[in-house]
């Protein structure tokens, strides 16, 4: 992966969020993948914290655009990596944060995993 394909794919992501758009937030992703999240287990009765269906993913977006009706994410770092890439941002509560995506041949997310600052300073 180039750094301009990363820096493309991750401006089109925060984007796509910014817009509150889930038909162009879910593009961003295959159909068989796997997502974890701490914020799985806060938004929804799935205490693993990991989503392995796209219509799951799908509701999960939606709770989450639902829950931050004023969701906004700043952009700061991108890395690009073989197959992979990471984005640092700002997300839901001035929270920092970076997520892992690997994706597929057609530059689908197949696997994320969603990492964040506690707010409570541990």
């Amino acid at each position: 992966m180039t750094q301009q394909q990363a820096d493309h794919f991750a401006q089109a992501w925060i984007d796509a969020f910014n817009a509150h758009d889930p038909e162009a937030i879910l593009a961003h992703y295959a159909d068989k993948l796997t997502f974890s999240s701490p914020f799985i287990p806060l938004l929804t009765d799935n205490a693993s914290g990991v989503i392995t269906a796209k219509s799951e993913l799908a509701d999960y977006f939606l709770t989450g655009l639902a829950t931050y009706p004023d969701l906004h994410f700043t952009l700061h770092h991108v890395f690009a990596g073989i197959d992979s890439l990471a984005i640092h941002y700002t997300s839901v509560n001035n929270r920092q944060a970076c997520e892992v995506f690997r994706l597929n041949e057609a530059g689908k997310a197949v696997h994320v995993s969603c990492h964040y600052v506690s707010t409570s300073g541990s």
